[in-house]
């Protein structure tokens, strides 16, 4: 490094290391205001256009700010690059402040870097990480090489991700307005883009039922909702959550300005030519930003039949018996998750014949099934459940679905169609089958248009189906009866079996669900006791000792099957 003449004072503006190498003679006025206007047309660090302009070298630069700051001094084709940390860091931060982590040993952090003086970048690092640094200089020339090998990995891997005919599919009418949106808010981040499609390809192949995008005070979170349970999948950059959220909102078609009340929108992805999958969006104001939930509305689920869906051989035919009856009432109940909709489609899949008029009012639509009349309520507009039921009768239908009953208006309409031969399927928040009748009582149903109407109502929950890891148990008798075994069922041949957990199902021990049924038919016994305005409880009774399993004793019946363990019935039934 050869001196130069001695410069004036720089100026407070002037970059810490152009300072710096004024300060120690390297650098004089004239290459100074030449690399600072090269950096300024350019739009690139000091460091670059320094370099790029001859002034120095780049083996210059790190000696010096080696010497001068005390920081030591690494070749960086020493580094193997497969062992560098992961997901420390942000890789567009890596790119735009030009730095590198090497290694993290506790609660420090080396950090390969050109220009220790970039003071900006430091902060940033710690802000990201909460980690103490450690700063190790090195030649700029080789962390831009090693920076671009960085970003063409991240690129190339989110790109094999996506796939080439990954596609967010717009209305023709609305693209040019959701561009709009999307430059005036500036949420069409590349990055931004990809991050996004890449957790939507890998919830879908992953098999999750919903996305979570959730902002905290200190952390943003993704989890997914895959066989029932929630798991973490990714804690992003917490500065991404605002761009991410606004990039969710404008798919979705939402008013991405508001962010004081919740909205509720819907997208649609397209992964190939044949195959794409709906998303319902919702948005929820939290303290720290907005949380949104994306449900995976597959509509190939409603195409695989009845004996996917995991009936037992007497209950699938009880459940084709009525519904293939001319009239009357199907209620399927069970909490939100349980597969109430997917049992529903495939019911009306099964019916979906050409002489067959079949409509639809739903919450939203759910599962596009093609020559079914699919209405949307909206509420706003004033096409209530209600309003949309009194429509259909003057439809011609054969079968009407009303997506769920909640108020007595409904209910009446409802039961009124099943009275004047019409078939009428719909579902109901209860726990079980009994306390279904209880209930339409509670809401003013008058008892008699109950027997008179409701022929059948169906239980359901969902719990995780066994992986081909699983490996036979060793129970107690004891806990066996007490889950609700009888002696005469524990005559050794069978036995249940337990999780074990295998690549395939992620360790978790499971891999799928399995639906676990009460079906309960109102016989005329029943039908008694609904027009003595009986219990639950005296319903339970009957339908007991008509034969009828209760949502335990099915389940049961799936553990001696060896499709679930003994743990997940328990947890989702109780007796």
């Amino acid at each position: 490094m050869s001196a130069v003449p001695p410069n004036s004072a720089p100026a407070a503006s002037t970059p810490g290391l152009a300072r710096a190498l004024m300060q120690g003679n390297l650098l004089n006025t004239t290459q100074l205001d030449n690399a600072l206007k090269k950096a300024a047309a350019d739009k690139s660090p000091f460091i670059d256009a320094l370099i790029s302009s001859g002034a120095m070298s780049a083996k210059d630069v790190a000696s010096f700010c080696s010497d001068t700051f005390g920081y030591p001094l690494l070749d960086l084709s020493a580094i193997n690059e497969e062992l560098l940390p992961e997901k420390l860091v942000d890789t567009k931060l890596m790119l735009a402040q030009r730095l590198v982590p090497i290694a993290k040993k506790g609660n420090k952090l080396s950090l390969a870097i050109a220009d220790p003086t970039n003071n900006s970048a430091l902060d940033q690092v710690k802000f990201q990480t909460s980690l103490a640094l450690e700063i190790i200089i090195v030649q700029h020339d080789a962390l831009s090489k090693l920076l671009e090998k960085i970003g063409k990995t991240s690129e190339q891997s989110l790109s094999e991700l996506a796939g080439d005919d990954f596609e967010l599919d717009f209305k023709e009418e609305d693209l040019n307005q959701a561009a709009a949106d999307a430059q005036a808010n500036e949420v069409d981040d590349a990055p931004i883009v990809k991050f996004l499609q890449k957790m939507l390809v890998d919830a879908i192949n992953m098999g999750a039922s919903d996305l979570h995008f959730e902002p905290f005070e200190k952390f943003y979170r993704i989890r997914f909702r895959i066989d029932g349970e929630l798991r973490e999948i990714a804690q992003p950059p917490l500065a991404i959550k605002d761009k991410l959220s606004s990039r969710i909102k404008v798919i979705s078609k939402l008013d991405i300005s508001e962010k004081r009340v919740p909205q509720d929108g819907r997208m649609k992805l397209h992964l190939n030519a044949n195959k794409s999958i709906d998303f319902r969006v919702s948005t929820l104001p939290t303290l720290f930003g907005e949380k949104i939930v994306m449900r995976i509305l597959d509509g190939s689920q409603a195409q695989m039949g009845i004996d996917a869906l995991g009936y037992d051989p007497d209950q699938k035919e009880t459940l084709l018996n009525a519904i293939t009856r001319p009239y009357g009432m199907v209620l399927v109940t069970g909490p939100t998750g349980s597969g109430k909709t997917v049992s529903l489609y495939t019911c009306l899949n099964v019916i979906n014949k050409p002489g067959i008029n079949i409509s639809t009012a739903e919450d939203p639509a759910e599962i596009n099934l093609p020559g079914v009349n699919q209405v949307n309520v909206n509420d706003k507009a004033g096409l209530t459940f209600a309003a949309a039921l009194k429509s259909f009768l003057r439809q011609d239908p054969d079968v009407i679905m009303v997506g769920e009953i909640r108020d007595l208006e409904t209910a009446d309409i409802a039961i009124k169609a099943a009275q004047t031969g019409h078939m009428v399927f719909s579902t109901l928040h209860t726990n079980d089958a009994p306390s279904t009748l209880t209930r339409l009582m509670n809401m003013g149903v008058a008892p008699f248009n109950i027997a008179s109407s409701v022929i059948l109502i169906t239980a359901q929950r969902l719990a995780r189906r066994l992986c081909t890891c699983k490996r036979p148990a060793t129970v107690l008798d004891e806990v066996l009866l007490a889950a609700g075994f009888k002696e005469e069922d524990l005559d050794g041949s069978w036995k249940p079996y337990e999780p074990v957990g295998c690549e395939r199902c992620s360790g978790t021990g499971y891999k799928g669900r399995v639906g676990i049924y009460q079906l309960m038919p109102i016989s005329e016994s029943i039908e008694r006791i609904i027009l003595a305005s009986g219990s639950a409880l005296d319903i339970e009774a009957q339908a007991q000792s008509e034969g009828i399993r209760n949502l335990r004793q099915s389940g049961l019946l799936k553990v001696k099957q060896g499709l679930t363990s003994l743990e997940e019935v328990l947890g989702c039934t109780n007796e």
